[in-house]
Formats: C-alpha cells, sequence, structure tokens
C-alpha cells in the first residue's frame, strides 16, 4: 500500500490519445505542497479497461483520495470512482455520463466543436486526431512545437471507446469541483458548463484550450488542492 500518512492522495486520470505525462506540469504543483500523488496510465482501450486500470490505482493508496479526470478520463472516474476511499472528484474538461449514458450521447447533444472534424479512422476501428487538430483544436494556447509532440505520443483509440455506458455514476455521492476549458475546441463548452450544473460541481472557469493541464497548470491545481483541503477539513 502507498501510505498517505492521513493526507488525501490526488489520483490522476488522463484523457483519450494521452498518457500519465499530461500531468507533467501539474504534479509539481502538488507535491510542492506536500500532497501524494499518482497518475493512473490507462490503456484507452474500453471505459471498462481503464475503468479497472484506475480501480487497481485506488486499490494501491491507503486513506482518502482525490479522484481527478481530464476530459475521458471525467467518465473513467465517473465509472471507478464508487470506491469509499474516495471522498471528492475533480473534472478538467471533462465528461461525465448519467447512469446509462454513454460519452458519445454527450457529444451528441451539442454542435460537434472543430476538433472533431480532425479525427481520423486507420480503416481497422481505430481513431486518432491529425496534427492540424492538436495545434488548432487541443492545445491552440501551447507552443506548436509541443502540440506535434503530442501527435507523434498519441496512443489510437478504439472507435466503439465512447460507446461504452456508465453504471453508476459516482458524481451522485460525492462533491465535485469542474474546471470548464473555455476555448476549447474539441469538447464543447455548453456541455462542460451543462455537466457542472447537473452535478452541483464548484465550477472555475479558465480561459483556456482543452490542455488546460499542461497550459494553465497552476490554476488546475488550485483547483484540485481545494479539493484536497476540503476532504482534509471535513
Amino acid at each position: 500500500m502507498i501510505s498517505t500518512n492521513a493526507n488525501p492522495t490526488v489520483v490522476l486520470v488522463h484523457g483519450a490519445w494521452a498518457d500519465g505525462s499530461s500531468w507533467q506540469r501539474v504534479i509539481p504543483l502538488l507535491l510542492k505542497e506536500n500532497v501524494p500523488v499518482l497518475a493512473v496510465q490507462n490503456p484507452t482501450s474500453s471505459l471498462s479497461d481503464d475503468a479497472a486500470a484506475t480501480r487497481r490505482a485506488i486499490h494501491s493508496v491507503e486513506g482518502p483520495i482525490v479522484l481527478v479526470g481530464h476530459s475521458w478520463g471525467g467518465a473513467v472516474i465517473t465509472e471507478a470512482g464508487n470506491d469509499p476511499k474516495v471522498k471528492a472528484l475533480v473534472y478538467v474538461a471533462a465528461f461525465a455520463p448519467k447512469a446509462g449514458e454513454t460519452v458519445g450521447d454527450q457529444v451528441g447533444r451539442y454542435p460537434a466543436p472543430p476538433g472533431l472534424s480532425k479525427i481520423k479512422n486507420d480503416g481497422a476501428g481505430h481513431l486518432t486526431l491529425s496534427e492540424e487538430g492538436w495545434i488548432h483544436d487541443v492545445g491552440q494556447d501551447l507552443p506548436e512545437e509541443e502540440t506535434r509532440i503530442l501527435s507523434a505520443l498519441q496512443p489510437p483509440l478504439p472507435a466503439g471507446t465512447f460507446m461504452e455506458k456508465v453504471s453508476q455514476p459516482a458524481w451522485l455521492s460525492r462533491p465535485a469541483w469542474y474546471i470548464v476549458s473555455a476555448q476549447d475546441r474539441v469538447v464543447s463548452v455548453e456541455l462542460e458548463r451543462e455537466l457542472a450544473v447537473m452535478m452541483g460541481a464548484k465550477t472555475t472557469e479558465l480561459n483556456a484550450s482543452h490542455l488546460s493541464i499542461l497550459s494553465r497548470p497552476d490554476a488546475v491545481a488550485d483547483v484540485i488542492l481545494e479539493a484536497v483541503a476540503a476532504v482534509r477539513n471535513a
């Protein structure tokens, strides 16, 4: 077990076409405040696979947890966050399906953001985002060189991943925080705002791209630390 010394551990869940290094700028800020951190390396092969990987990470932690999800990771923490150790949820430009709902259902409720038109199918049922999409629609507030690297590193996503239904949403029984990316071009900003209201989440809106975890790590860390403080003082 990973000891937390009664301090909440932050467990970070990355999004699609990404890995745990997505949190590389947030993690040092949390560690600086002596907050234990664990980043999940999800396979991004299905909701059930990613939820299982996240549950394994949760199981490895002793003590209370603040579970954080970015983008697709929001669906993962919604599904995997029902463990009693999970005391709070933080969503960063993230999906949060209801029971019986899929991420695809949520995407379809609003006009498609421009970034979704940059998704490519390899012909074998795996999706990636074009380099142009990374530069102009996913991380448009990051240096172009960085978004090109992210494009080159992205793992493919099975096309059916967004069609798997959530069973019991963790946000129904836990306090939630939500960070809206006001300049998001890959997840509908209107959807983000709707989900924050639906969950009764304490909401912060950043003038940032979908990748606020890289372009605005200080602001993202501040919200996570607020959730940590709330759990610590509960």
